[in-house]
């Protein structure tokens, strides 16, 4: 479901003293924003102007935590100025997005406006920028301290060996052995392998 956001209804979303300056960016390259409330699979995402005669269009997930929110909308912003510097010339998640990126982030920085940690997080990121913030597994440790706690929900790296655990979709895994980066979990109903990152929240199943 999505929802039209009302240009003095994004203060609520965001972090004090932080609303001015992303509305410098919404009002200068006229951005359509939209705040979608159940979407699971993306927390953002960017669309250029097309011929539809549609502009600069991003929607955002609006059930992130105000600091996951703020650092998901720089994201899609600098995926505009990237676009509209290079167009479709470059990759998506190329050096152009990186160093777009790092340039926004940076007027947020230093600025008493993140807590000590998220700021750390953030500061460790502009070093090289993960495709999305799910990405960043340090990043995400830290932002999901600033969620609202949810009953008998875990990340896959605080579960123990072997224990069951079910996904957003009902489908119920255990938990198997590091491999690399991510966690081998099998699917219990398939027997099939799958690889879960260490900071994919889940529930316990029985």
């Amino acid at each position: 479901m999505k929802q039209e956001a009302p240009l003095h209804a994004l203060a609520r979303y965001l972090p004090e003293g932080t609303f001015e300056p992303v509305m410098a960016y919404i009002s200068h390259f006229k951005v359509h924003l939209t705040i979608t409330r159940e979407r699971q699979s993306i927390l953002g995402d960017y669309r250029h102007p097309d011929r539809s005669g549609k502009g600069h269009r991003i929607s955002i997930n609006g059930s992130l935590n105000k600091y996951a929110f703020l650092l998901t909308l720089l994201h899609e912003i600098a995926h505009l100025v990237t676009f509209i510097k290079y167009e479709n010339k470059v990759p998506s998640h190329g050096k152009e997005w990186k160093h777009e990126f790092a340039l926004i982030q940076q007027q947020f920085i230093g600025k008493n406006l993140l807590p000590p940690d998220v700021e750390l997080a953030v500061r460790q990121s502009m070093m090289n920028p993960a495709a999305s913030s799910c990405a960043d597994e340090d990043l995400m440790r830290v932002l999901r301290n600033y969620d609202r706690r949810k009953e008998n929900h875990y990340l896959v790296e605080q579960l123990p060996l072997h224990q069951l655990f079910k996904t957003r979709d009902g489908r119920v895994f255990k938990k198997g052995e590091k491999i690399r980066k991510r966690y081998r979990c099998e699917e219990v109903a398939s027997r099939r392998i799958y690889l879960f990152s260490p900071v994919y929240e889940v529930e316990l199943a029985s």
